[in-house]
C-alpha cells in the first residue's frame, strides 16, 4: 500500500451493480461515455452557477469544457473536465456508495438472471459505474474548485477502491479508463466521434478530442438543445437528451418544447416519462426540473418551478428575464417566478388534454402512472382545478374496459341527473361488488369508482364540476326514486308502511348508540341492509385513514339503511308480533348491522357473539 492510501470497501449495492458491469458481454457498452460526459458536464453546470456568487472559484480559467483524451500506448482513455470538482469525502460518497442518480432503480429492476439483466444495462448506463464494462481499472483524480489539495480514486471493481493524495493542480476531475483487452475500439478517434455526435451533441459544453498525435478537435455542436428550433431537433436527440436529464431507461411518453415570448419570456424543455419513476411517492416529494437563467444552470432542488402535483415531469425551463445574480433563497419569492410556473402549468394540462382526446389507449397507460399524483393537486387552493379535473380519468360502474372523463360521464347521464356519483374504496373490484351500487346499476346510473388514497381528500374540497355537484353514495339522503324516468314506477306505500317503521324502531333499540338512526332505502336491490352517512359527515375511508393515523380517536355512529324489498326485511317484519321471535330478531339484527360493516371495510367489535349468532342460525337453517 502507498504513503497515505486508504482502502475501503464499495456498499453492498454498488458491489452488486459492478459484478454484473464487469462481467457484462452486452454488445451496446457505448452508453458508457454516454454517461462519463453527461456527469462531465453536470460538474460544468454546477461550478458555473457557484462562479456566479464566487468568481475566484474560476480564476483565469473561464472556458468550461469536456475533453476525451486518447493514449494508445497506454490503453487508456481519459474523460475530464474543469468542472466543479470533487474533495476526498465528495469522492467516496459519490464513488463509493449508492448514487441518487437512478442507481437505486436500476438495482430494484434486476432480476438475478443476467440474459435478462444485460438488456437492462444497454438502456441504463447506472451512471459512473458503466466504465467498468470497458475498463479493468478506473482511476479518477479530481480537484475541488476553490480547494487546494486534490485526490485520487482508483478500483478494479472487486469490492473495493483506494483514496490517495494525489498532485492535479487544476480544478475539475479526469476519469481514466485502463481498457480492457479486445476493447481497442474506443482508442480511435472516429469510433469515439461518432459515439459523441450519437449521444451526447445536445451537451451545451464543448466537448474536445485529443487524438494520439496530440490533435485536438471538438465533436459536439455545444449548443443548448433547447435552444435550437424544434425541426431542427430529431427524435433521437430528444430522447438522449431525456435520458441525459432524467438518469431514466425509458423513453419520454410526451416531450413538451416550447419558447413564450411577450410578457415574460421562456423555453421549457420537459418530457413525461413513460415508466413511473422509483422515487414519485418518496415522502420528500422532490421536482426534477432544472431551472436555467440565460443558458446558465440555477439548480433543480428546492425550488417551486413546477408544482408537487406534476412532479414526474423531467427536463429544464430556462427564463430570459430572471437576473443571472439572484440567489437561491431569494428566487423562491420572485414574482416572475410564479408567472412562470402557472404558464407552464396551463401549457401541460393542455397538451395533456389533447392526448387524452386523441390517443386514449396511451394515455390510460400515462393515468394508471401519474394519475394519483396529478389528482393531488385537487387537494390544493389555488390550482386550476376545472382545468386538472379536465385530464383526470376514472374507474365507473358504466365502462368496464376502460377509463372514463368527466366529460365522458356527464354525456352519459340520465335525464334529470344534476350529480355526479362517486364511490370510494381499497379496491376497484370490491367497489364494483358494492351493495352501496345496487340501485345506481338497476336504474343504470353511472358511479364513478375511486380507489385511490388521494380521492378520500379532494372529494371532500371540490363540490362540481361544470355546474354537476359531486355525491357520494353512500350519503344517506339519496333517493334513486326521484329519476325523472322513475317517477312512475315509485312505490308510495313502500317506505311508509307501519310495519317496516316499527322494525326501524325495533332495529335502533336492539342497536343503541351503535347506530346514528335506522332508515329504509331504495339504494337496495339484492341486499338487506348497507351503511350511510349524513350529508356533510365523514366518509368510511377518510375516518379510517384519520383513525390510523391518530387524528380521530373512534369511529362514528353510522345510519343503518335497511332494503324494504327484501326477503330477510319481510321476515323480520313478519315475527315482530311474535313474542318466541324476540332473541331471532336481536341476532339477525346483530349479524345484518356486521355484515354492513364488514362490506364498509369497519372493525367487528365482538367477533366471538359474531360466530355464536352465525352458527346459530346455519345450524336452523340446516335443521329445517
Amino acid at each position: 500500500m502507498k504513503k497515505d492510501e486508504q482502502k475501503l470497501k464499495f456498499s453492498a449495492e454498488i458491489s452488486k451493480v459492478l459484478q454484473l458491469m464487469i462481467h457484462s458481454l452486452y454488445t451496446n457498452k457505448d452508453i458508457f461515455l454516454r454517461e462519463l460526459i453527461s456527469n462531465a458536464s453536470d460538474a460544468c453546470d454546477k461550478l458555473r452557477y457557484e462562479a456566479l456568487t464566487r468568481a475566484d472559484l474560476t480564476g483565469d480559467n473561464t472556458e468550461l469544457k469536456v475533453s476525451l483524451t486518447i493514449d494508445k500506448l497506454a490503453r487508456t482513455l481519459t474523460i475530464a473536465d474543469n468542472g466543479i470538482g470533487m474533495t476526498r469525502d465528495e469522492l467516496i460518497n459519490n464513488l463509493g456508495t449508492i448514487a441518487k442518480s437512478g442507481t437505486q432503480e436500476f438495482i430494484s429492476k434486476l432480476t438475478g438472471d443476467g440474459k435478462k439483466d444485460l438488456p437492462l444495462i444497454g438502456q441504463f448506463g447506472v451512471g459512473f459505474y458503466s466504465s467498468f464494462m470497458v475498463a479493468d481499472k478506473v482511476t479518477v483524480t479530481s480537484l475541488r474548485a476553490g480547494e487546494s489539495e486534490s485526490w485520487q480514486w482508483e478500483s478494479e471493481g472487486t469490492g473495493e477502491f483506494t483514496i490517495t493524495p494525489a498532485q492535479k493542480t487544476e480544478r475539475g476531475t479526469a476519469i481514466t479508463l485502463h481498457l480492457k483487452e479486445g476493447e481497442d475500439q474506443y482508442l480511435d478517434k472516429f469510433r469515439l466521434r461518432h459515439i459523441v455526435q450519437t449521444y451526447s451533441d445536445h451537451i451545451s459544453f464543448p466537448i474536445a478530442l485529443t487524438d494520439e498525435e496530440g490533435k485536438t478537435e471538438t465533436v459536439n455542436t455545444a449548443s443548448a438543445l433547447w435552444t435550437r428550433s424544434k425541426s431542427d431537433v430529431t427524435d433521437e436527440q430528444y430522447k438522449e437528451f431525456y435520458h441525459h436529464v432524467a438518469h431514466s431507461p425509458d423513453e419520454p411518453w410526451l416531450t413538451l418544447h416550447n419558447k413564450a415570448e411577450g410578457k415574460i419570456e421562456y423555453t421549457n424543455l420537459l418530457f413525461i416519462p413513460s415508466a413511473k419513476p422509483f422515487d414519485l411517492f418518496h415522502p420528500d416529494r422532490k421536482r426534477r426540473v432544472k431551472l436555467y437563467v440565460k443558458r446558465v444552470f440555477i439548480t433543480e432542488e428546492n425550488i417551486d418551478i413546477v408544482p408537487q402535483y406534476l412532479r414526474f415531469l423531467r427536463g429544464i425551463i430556462d427564463s430570459e428575464d430572471l437576473p443571472l445574480n439572484i440567489s437561491r433563497e431569494t428566487l423562491q419569492d420572485n414574482p416572475l417566478l410564479a408567472k412562470i410556473k402557472d404558464s407552464v402549468v396551463k401549457r401541460v394540462l393542455s397538451e395533456l388534454k389533447k392526448k387524452g382526446e386523441t390517443d386514449e389507449a396511451s394515455y390510460e397507460t400515462f393515468w394508471k402512472n401519474f394519475g394519483p399524483v396529478i389528482k393531488e393537486g385537487l387537494c390544493e387552493a389555488t390550482t386550476p382545478r376545472e382545468q386538472i379535473l379536465e385530464v383526470c380519468r376514472f374507474q365507473s360502474t358504466g365502462i368496464n374496459d376502460s377509463l372514463t372523463s368527466l366529460d365522458g360521464y356527464i354525456s352519459r347521464m340520465k335525464e334529470g341527473q344534476d350529480q355526479i356519483y362517486y364511490l370510494t374504496g381499497d379496491r376497484i373490484e370490491s367497489l364494483r361488488s358494492s351493495p352501496q351500487l345496487e340501485g345506481f346499476v338497476k336504474r343504470g346510473i353511472e358511479v364513478l369508482l375511486l380507489s385511490d388514497h388521494v380521492d378520500d381528500f379532494w372529494v371532500n374540497v371540490v363540490f362540481e364540476y361544470k355546474g354537476k355537484k359531486f355525491k357520494s353514495v353512500t350519503r344517506a339522503d339519496i333517493d334513486l326514486e326521484n329519476t325523472e324516468e322513475k317517477k312512475e314506477e315509485a312505490k308510495p306505500d313502500a317506505n311508509n308502511d307501519e310495519q317496516v317503521k316499527a322494525l326501524c324502531e325495533r332495529i335502533k333499540q336492539i342497536l343503541g348508540d351503535k347506530v346514528k338512526d335506522v332508515r329504509t332505502t331504495n339504494k337496495l336491490t339484492n341486499s338487506a341492509v348497507c351503511l350511510a352517512v349524513e350529508e356533510g359527515a365523514m366518509d368510511f375511508r377518510l375516518e379510517r385513514f384519520l383513525i390510523e393515523q391518530k387524528q380521530l380517536s373512534t369511529v362514528s355512529a353510522k345510519i343503518l339503511e335497511i332494503n324494504p324489498d327484501s326477503s330477510i326485511v319481510k321476515l323480520l317484519v313478519s315475527k315482530l308480533a311474535s313474542a318466541d321471535s324476540t332473541t331471532d330478531i336481536e341476532d339477525a339484527t346483530w349479524l345484518l348491522f356486521d355484515q354492513a360493516r364488514i362490506l364498509e371495510g369497519e372493525e367487528i367489535t365482538d367477533t366471538g357473539a359474531f360466530m355464536r349468532r352465525l352458527q346459530g342460525f346455519v345450524e336452523k337453517s340446516l335443521a329445517a
